[in-house]
């Protein structure tokens, strides 16, 4: 039984899988733009960079490292919203690991917000 009351579905296999699986990432992808304003930013930045990515970059390995280090930093969201969301889900009582999760997800974000920066100063300048 789920936390829900539910009882757990037979595992799918083959095409109707990656069916499955694909409809989760789209449902994950939803949740976490209605949910997080620092996603909904952060994929406001891929489209607006994206047409900039291929003005600027000089070749195409340049031009993957501009936008897929704007990717990862939205990859790095989604997995810090995942550990926020399974933090708050344990309970909202103060505790030193909860904060400690969360802390090292918020500095996840932030190395990726770096690398964006490292990547986009050292191509353009």
């Amino acid at each position: 039984m789920s936390g829900h009351g539910k009882s757990v579905p037979p595992k799918k296999r083959g095409l109707s899988r990656l069916i499955a699986a694909a409809g989760y990432s789209f449902a994950g992808l939803r949740s976490a733009f209605r949910s997080e304003e620092a996603f909904r930013l952060e994929c406001l930045g891929l489209v607006l960079l994206t047409p900039i990515a291929f003005i600027l970059g000089q070749n195409r390995t340049e031009v993957v490292l501009l936008i897929g280090s704007i990717v990862l930093l939205l990859i790095i969201e989604l997995l810090n919203t995942a550990v926020e969301a399974v933090v708050d889900r344990i309970g909202s009582e103060y505790h030193d690991l909860s904060r400690q999760a969360k802390d090292i997800g918020s500095a996840a974000v932030f190395m990726g917000m770096m690398l964006v920066a490292l990547v986009w100063g050292l191509i353009l300048f």
